[in-house]
This record gives structure tokens, sequence and C-alpha cells, in this order.
């Protein structure tokens, strides 16, 4: 599968940015997805999940309450909805898949997922 992150843009500090991530291929629906994001200088560092179809997130403490995954399967796309951006989130973000084999399953590893977008930038001013 191929995925296309867009969305990232400068904003303030408080704004709120929408990412999209859009699948290739017909089986989206097979596949739990992940966000995750690089600030520069810094490791590669998980944002949120969401299982293939039953709809379980899961977030680190970092951004829970602000930010928001979900995903279309029958347009083939996940977006990560960000509220109350801080500085801090500054960062490459990137969309991730992996097969899963069951509806509730969620990869919070990236060592765990199969196929990654190209990143798209999000940059926080304070």
């Amino acid at each position: 599968v191929q995925l296309q992150a867009s969305g990232g843009g400068l904003v303030q500090a408080g704004e709120s940015l929408r990412l999209s991530c859009t699948a290739s291929g017909r089986t989206f629906s097979s596949y739990a997805m992940g966000w995750f994001r690089q600030a520069p200088g810094k490791e590669r560092e998980f944002v949120a999940a969401i299982s293939k179809s039953d709809g379980s997130t899961y977030y680190p403490d970092s951004v829970r309450g602000r930010f928001t995954i979900s995903r279309d399967n029958a347009k083939n796309t996940v977006y990560l909805q960000m509220n109350s951006l801080k500085p801090e989130d500054t960062a490459v973000y990137y969309c991730a898949a992996r097969l899963s084999w069951t509806p509730a399953q969620i990869f919070s590893s990236d060592r765990l997922y199969d196929y990654w977008g190209q990143g798209t930038l999000v940059t926080v001013s304070s």
C-alpha cells in the first residue's frame, strides 16, 4: 500500500490543523493505521493509532485530549485532528500502516509498521 500524507503547515500556538493520509489500493480496511512525528534532532515519536475497523484508538500522554485520530475506510483515508497546538508539536508527521488480523489491534511502536507515507511538516509558532 502507498500512503500520501497532507495537511501540514504553519500555525500559531493554540490553533488547529487536520492532517490527512490517503492510501492506494483496495485493502485499506485491512490495515491498522498510525501517526508518528519527528522533530529536528529527535527520535521518531508515536502520536496516535487506530484499529482497522472497530474504532479503537490510542494516544501518548503528550497529545491525549488534544489530538484525535479517525479513519474513513470508504475514502481510504486516515485523519489526525490536532487542536490546541503547541510549539513542541512542531515536527514532520508521518502516517503508517500495518496489516492487522483482528478488528481491534492497534500498534504504538514504529517497528511494527510496514508502510510509511512521505511526511508532512507541521510548524507551530509561539
